[in-house]
């Protein structure tokens, strides 16, 4: 069977044959600036992954580690069919929403005394503990319960043929990211993001690579030994960067594509034009990181190489929640799905 293209082969071969999305070089050429003169933040650096992270627990102790897989094997399709009806978790007085409320529910259950984060208990736990973890405070349950009760179980069933530890599965990817990304999607179901698009076979990876970014975080918070070839790793290709990527200038949807957004319109996993919003987006990310390396080579004489296409994520990911009511006139795209 033929192997898909790497995500950052797939997001240029996406970008080259895409009829909806395109990338403005000019708005590329903007964004790189504005980095530009945030390079000094410590977004900017492995220990950004706290920021996404702030309910984690302390980077030291190895219930981060196992904090960390839970939450990524459970990290998709956060959406709300209706705005005014979020799925709501409030852990230590304060109420999250999306993303954070998965965070918060994990680490409730652990100051409860359940066990959700060792294998043993999560490869066999019922659908109805799964629910009693991530449950509500109010009737909006999280979506897609049954596929994250699969998807947690599948991929503890995988760390119990390596004693329960994510650590010693993950180091048969000895020191590399690219090794770890084909571990990760090769062994455990639910992380293999892939697609086909103009016949051929393309891959976004976009939750094993946030897994591979958030090890590599925990790595060099610790102070232990890095992962070399980091900057393997792509953008996260979701629906809230590529929202970020067309306020700022750098991509640009065709009028029909932004017609079927603004109307509500759910696109398929896989679709053609889901396809390319997430291959653009991945694309349009490098060519950010491309421009801003040549602006501090020519300014500096250095290329900036710790600014990785992962931590312009870091920055663009918070970047849209911070920005969400200026971006209010750019639509989302919705897609219901165990990828992101």
């Amino acid at each position: 069977m033929e192997a898909p293209l790497s995500p950052r082969e797939s997001g240029k071969f996406i970008a080259e044959n895409s009829k909806d999305v395109f990338i403005e070089e000019e708005g590329v050429k903007k964004v790189a600036e504005m980095l530009y003169a945030e390079r000094g933040c410590e977004v900017f650096t492995a220990q950004g992954w706290k920021q996404m992270n702030p309910l984690a627990p302390v980077c030291m102790s190895d219930d981060a580690v196992n904090w960390v897989f839970v939450v990524d094997t459970l990290n998709f399709s956060f959406w709300s069919d209706k705005d005014d009806e979020q799925c709501l978790v409030t852990y230590k007085d304060k109420t999250y929403s999306g993303y954070m409320s998965l965070c918060a529910a994990i680490s409730r259950a652990m100051d409860e005394g359940i066990p959700i984060t060792e294998a043993s208990y999560f490869a066999n736990m019922a659908l109805d503990d799964l629910k009693h973890v991530l449950r509500s405070d109010n009737n909006v349950p999280m979506p897609m319960i049954k596929e994250r009760h699969q998807a947690l179980t599948e991929a503890g069933k995988v760390l119990l043929e390596h004693d329960g530890s994510f650590l010693k599965f993950i180091r048969k990817g000895g020191n590399s990211a690219e090794k770890m990304i084909k571990l990760i999607v090769e062994t455990i179901p639910s992380y293999r993001d892939e697609a086909t698009f103009e016949g051929k076979k393309v891959a976004f990876y976009k939750r094993a690579q946030i897994l591979v970014a958030d090890f590599w975080g925990i790595l060099e918070a610790r102070g232990e030994a890095s992962i070399p070839d980091i900057g393997y790793l792509t953008m996260f290709a979701d629906y809230r960067v590529p929202q970020a990527l067309v306020y700022l200038g750098a991509l640009r949807y065709s009028s029909e594509l932004m017609k079927t957004l603004k109307e509500g319109v759910i696109l398929a996993s896989g679709d053609r034009q889901e396809v390319e919003i997430r291959g653009c987006s991945i694309w349009c990310v490098e060519r950010i990181r491309e421009q801003l390396w040549d602006i501090a080579e020519q300014r500096e004489g250095c290329k900036l190489e710790h600014v990785n296409s992962a931590v312009i994520d870091f920055y663009l990911w918070p970047y849209a929640k911070e920005h969400h009511v200026e971006m209010a006139h750019i639509p989302i795209h919705h897609t219901r799905s165990i990828y992101y």
